[in-house]
């Protein structure tokens, strides 16, 4: 697990996190259906989810700066992906499942369920898959934790184990460990394993989503959602366990780096408040993030610093800040992808929402032809603070732009090549 010798300093025992009981008036605690059935018939969400459900029916084209795909900038090259290990791992999985549960696991890789993965423990928004804490042996889960494992570096998977462990912890500590709890995701294997051919995998639910994509030795991973409420466990047995510091402490030094004439670029918006940023700038859900679940084609201008600008400090910093998030990647992926990112540093920007001292939260992204990365510090949902910003509660996305989010892009460029 991500552990420290010490925890550190934390403000979510401060918020009134009793308060959520006024959320949840009427609603069923103990049956995670009936839950988000009722929930999610509630008026205030269909602004907010109705855009999504409609965003899967438009075919995927990818993310974009402007709705233009930009050709030519994924190339089909081995990069030492762990294929016969993700293989072997997945077949074991089928082995173990009962019909009922792999009819429910397998998919076809051209069927877009591959898109409905999402971060809120709604399951009637993303029902897909092999739902985990409904009747799965605890021995299928640790195969199917095997196949993670197999997929990801040693730091990646502790990383999701982290983000596991630490939902079962927000469970227990406002009382609905129906709804939010260590195995309250689904996974689902999207085509068929091969060393040869094209497939995937997903692995999502509350705060923590990992779509895994290969084709032959070259893997995707993307898009990719981590986040924590809080992002620290502070008693129990996983007690020091914390989630995306480094994300968040990088991000950090990068913004206190710049000289004030770059952060009068890079910033595009002193405060984090919903309410004080433009409409088409903050969702409810999202918040600041723009390219979050259900937004697989939205169209996102580069804003802020082109990081072609930096010194060489300051660019050693912002390869610190993108291999944070790359650190999911096994060894070679992972260096090959960074060398990907690195090739077009006169084409990424760095941009900032929020103020930059040590104590406030804010938001980051960091934006290129091939890499998307967002980080924000969400108002508290399950603990209570009144939808402020807090610097307990994290998101963190990571996306593949012009066309490659799943792994569709290399795909593509398989099937071409035959």
């Amino acid at each position: 697990m991500a552990t420290t010798a010490s925890i550190p300093k934390n403000d979510f025992r401060d918020e009134k996190y009793s308060k959520l009981e006024s959320h949840f008036i009427g609603l069923d605690k103990n049956d995670v259906y009936a839950y988000s059935k009722a929930l999610l018939s509630r008026a205030e969400f269909k602004p907010i989810f109705d855009p999504w459900v409609e965003s899967v029916k438009t075919p995927f084209s990818g993310i974009t700066t402007d709705g233009t795909k930009i050709e030519g900038v994924y190339k089909l090259e081995e990069n030492r992906a762990p294929t016969d290990e993700m293989v072997a791992a997945a077949n074991l999985v089928l082995e173990v499942l009962t019909p009922e549960e792999r009819a429910r696991v397998t998919g076809d890789l051209d069927a877009e369920h591959w898109r409905k993965w999402s971060n809120p423990e709604f399951i009637f928004f993303n029902d897909c898959g092999l739902r985990l804490d409904h009747g799965v042996k605890k021995e299928t889960i640790d195969v199917i934790l095997g196949l993670l494992r197999a997929s990801l570096s040693q730091k990646g998977y502790e990383k999701v184990q982290a983000g596991l462990v630490t939902n079962e912890f927000l469970g227990d500590l406002i009382n609905l460990p129906k709804i939010l709890n260590r195995w309250s995701y689904f996974f689902m294997l999207h085509g068929t394993p091969s060393t040869t051919e094209p497939w995937g995998f997903t692995w999502h639910g509350h705060h923590v989503c990992v779509n895994v994509f290969v084709v032959g030795k070259q893997m995707v991973i993307g898009p990719c959602f981590i986040g924590a409420e809080p992002n620290v466990i502070d008693e129990g047995p996983h007690k020091g366990t914390f989630l995306l510091q480094e994300e968040e402490v990088t991000g950090l030094q990068l913004m206190q780096s710049l000289t004030p004439e770059q952060a009068k670029i890079a910033v595009l918006y002193p405060e984090m408040d919903g309410e004080l940023l433009p409409k088409w700038r903050y969702n409810p859900a999202d918040q600041r993030h723009l390219a979050g679940a259900y937004q697989d084609n939205r169209q996102i201008p580069y804003e802020g610093i082109n990081c072609s600008e930096l010194n060489d400090t300051q660019q050693a910093l912002l390869w610190t800040v993108i291999e944070s998030f790359q650190n999911i990647l096994p060894e070679e992926p992972r260096k090959q992808r960074m060398a990907e990112v690195r090739a077009y540093l006169a084409e990424t920007f760095f941009c900032w929402i929020g103020r930059y001292g040590d104590d406030d939260p804010f938001y980051y992204r960091i934006q290129s032809p091939v890499i998307l990365l967002e980080f924000d510090h969400h108002s508290g949902l399950a603990l209570d603070s009144e939808r402020k910003p807090v610097k307990h509660h994290i998101h963190t996305i990571q996306r593949l732009p012009n066309g490659n989010d799943y792994g569709r892009e290399v795909i593509r460029l398989f099937r071409e090549s035959r």
